[in-house]
């Protein structure tokens, strides 16, 4: 959720600054305090490069880089968007590779390889889920058998606890207030969980009714409770009792809306997801019924959707080869009130940002701020 999207979509769009950059990567966007982190790689393909540029003119701070040669599908660059906390950014490669970095100059203040330091397994798709730093811990995810969750002092690397589990999923974690208890919730390989983020102890654990869920959507906190969406199992929406407990069975679930990847959107009890060239609009207050669902020519099985309550509601859909769909979030209908073409040609999976009354959108080639404040 954001504060602030367009009204309209200009047609054509105009960049107010791009830069280039060597590969692709499925790393998301970070923008905040001034800056822009995004992924990359080097021309070889043989290192991880992180570049950082001033959010307003798109010029370049610095850059960070080094080894990380490998091979996983979908490439070797990373997946986990930077994450950026006051004066420091924190990324993180998909062989492990943790870096605490300073924002002003990108100077490493600390660093650690969370696979090598905590025992975890190299699945084919690497190291995913975004860092995230929660009541002064950072909690990342190994996905060792005796470290799966992990909190990290953020100034120093230092461990403040471990919990024993199984391997990593692909979802970053989410932080709320859950059955009236503040908690960590996301997804081991296996299942989907909640955490107390001053300990690290498990709260409560369930495995779906289908098994094989790659667990690769991020869960959504809505209204005290949970949402979730995976391949095999569908939409699901879960409430807490009052120690924080969830399940075991789900309040409501809409098998269709059913995304290996992409992530739905929550705005005023409507659900917005896009899942085989469909797109779905569900009612969270009443059990996810469908309120409509549509097609378009762009959309296919991913695509980023970011939400705002701007202009009565709006969603703007990031689709995979570079169309920007603003939605009227409201509309009894699929309602489009514009859309526009940000890149021509490949593909991209990375995840778009919103700051102020910009865009900031990865190409293959490019990352590119649109708008002004």
């Amino acid at each position: 959720m954001v504060p602030w999207l367009p009204e309209k979509l200009p047609s054509p769009l105009v960049p107010a600054w791009s830069a280039p950059l060597n590969h692709r990567a499925l790393a998301g966007i970070a923008v905040a305090g001034g800056v822009v982190v995004v992924a990359d790689r080097d021309l070889f393909d043989k290192e991880d490069v992180f570049h950082c540029y001033d959010a307003a003119t798109g010029l370049p701070k610095w850059a960070v880089r080094y080894a990380a040669n490998g091979k996983l599908d979908y490439g070797p660059s990373a997946r986990a968007t930077p994450l950026i906390d006051g004066e420091r950014v924190f990324t993180l490669s998909a062989f492990g590779d943790l870096h605490c970095l300073r924002r002003n100059d990108g100077k490493v203040l600390w660093k650690k390889n969370l696979l090598d330091e905590y025992g975890g397994e190299l699945t084919a798709w690497g190291m995913c889920s975004s860092p995230l730093v929660v009541d002064g811990k950072l909690i990342v995810n190994p996905g060792g058998p005796q470290a799966s969750l992990v909190a990290l002092r953020p100034e120093t690397g230092e461990e403040l606890w471990r919990c024993p589990g199984a391997r990593h999923a692909f979802a970053s974690f989410i932080v709320g207030e859950f059955g009236g208890r503040r908690q960590l919730v996301g997804y081991d390989a296996i299942s989907l969980g909640g955490w107390d983020p001053a300990t690290g102890r498990r709260l409560w654990r369930i495995t779906p009714d289908i098994e094989g869920d790659f667990n690769v959507p991020t869960p959504i906190a809505y209204r005290g409770q949970a949402l979730v969406a995976t391949e095999n199992n569908g939409a699901r929406l879960y409430g807490f009792d009052r120690e924080g407990g969830a399940g075991p069975q789900p309040l409501a679930t809409h098998a269709d809306l059913a995304p290996d990847t992409s992530t739905p959107v929550i705005l005023d009890d409507r659900v917005f997801g896009v899942w085989g060239g469909t797109l779905f609009c569900l009612n969270a207050a009443d059990g996810l019924e469908p309120l409509w669902t549509g097609r378009d020519r762009a959309l296919h099985d991913y695509a980023s959707l970011i939400a705002s309550p701007a202009h009565g509601g709006r969603v703007i859909i990031a689709t995979l080869k570079g169309e920007l769909l603003l939605l009227d979030a409201a509309a009894h209908e699929m309602q489009m009130v514009s859309r526009a073409r940000a890149f021509e040609g490949g593909e991209s999976m990375s995840h778009p940002a919103v700051a102020g009354k910009r865009i900031y959108l990865r190409s293959p080639n490019a990352v590119t701020c649109f708008g002004a404040d």
